[in-house]
């Protein structure tokens, strides 16, 4: 089931590279299957890489003219099992956010027909310069590096349901088995197996010092991509997903702190402090003041828990 929802991730990705040389360079398919051939010799060579660029290759045989591609409608099924690994994610909770944009994707693109009648009344921002050669090395670094939290994600549902119910699964066993013949096969898996054969009680892929050097050699390309597409309106959930999780992930402190305080504020569900141990409540107004006093004089406990 993670495994599939790895390949979600892992496709979405690629579907946003392929709109995004298409879209905003105006490559053609030979071109764009060319650039595929070339990472396919690389740190990013895999089987969805490899059969990404034989298909951008293929003429139309109905037409006799034209490439397949071009002819297929922009609707992606599924069978349920993307979204069995979100359900996981959200029961174990395991933030995959990759893989739930990938998700996502899938069922907006089942909206053929109100994305049709959208896109007359929503409009497009205007293209902006981009130099070609900068932008595909762009996107080789940006889909390397989400392809990276695509894994880690996954592997981190892996290993919050192995330690709850005690499994005790080889996660370097996981990437030796994905080597062997499934969709997700990729070089990839060399330096996943070998990050946890290094150390097996790894709290994340990201933290490994082999992938935390190579994700942050590409931070800058990575975020310059993004910040393209976004103002180019070019569809990059998948990859901004990744770099979110990428920037949530590498930050000692979040803005967490304030949701926790709302949810004080409206619900007296108390916080944890930074500066003492316990749990705490705070009368933020005078009338949740005043709720406070009355439940001290009925209970005769202290407000802070």
């Amino acid at each position: 089931m993670v495994h599939n929802g790895i390949e979600y991730g892992d496709m979405q990705l690629i579907a946003e590279v392929y709109d995004t040389m298409k879209s905003t360079l105006g490559m053609s398919n030979l071109e764009i299957a060319d650039v595929f051939d070339e990472w396919n010799k690389s740190e990013l060579e895999s089987y969805l890489i490899e059969i990404t660029a034989t298909i951008l290759r293929k003429k139309d045989d109905e037409t006799g003219c034209g490439y397949v591609i071009d002819y297929i409608l922009d609707k992606t099924g599924m069978k349920g099992t993307g979204r069995w690994t979100i359900q996981e994610g959200a029961e174990r909770g395991v933030a995959i956010s990759t893989l739930a944009a990938a998700l996502d994707a899938r069922m907006l693109s089942g909206l053929k027909e109100e994305r049709e009648v959208a896109s007359k009344v929503l409009d497009e921002p205007s293209m902006q310069s981009t130099d070609k050669t900068q932008v595909v090395a762009d996107l080789r670094a940006a889909l390397y590096a989400s392809k990276v939290c695509s894994y880690a994600q996954g592997l981190s549902l892996i290993k919050a349901a192995s330690d709850e119910y005690q499994w005790d699964v080889d996660l370097s066993e996981c990437a030796r088995l994905w080597m062997g013949g499934c969709i997700i096969r990729a070089k990839l898996l060399g330096s996943i197996r070998e990050a946890y054969s290094k150390n097996s009680n790894l709290s994340n892929l990201l933290v490994d010092a082999g992938f935390a050097s190579a994700l942050n050699e590409r931070s800058v390309a990575w975020r310059r991509l993004i910040a393209l597409c976004v103002t180019s309106g070019v569809t990059c959930s998948a990859l901004c997903n990744s770099l979110s999780y990428f920037d949530t992930y590498r930050r000692a402190r979040l803005p967490a702190n304030l949701t926790q305080a709302q949810r004080d504020f409206f619900g007296g569900h108390t916080y944890e402090r930074t500066d003492k141990d316990g749990r705490f409540h705070t009368a933020w107004t005078d009338a949740h003041k005043d709720i406070g006093d009355a439940s001290q004089r009925t209970s005769g406990e202290n407000v802070q828990i």
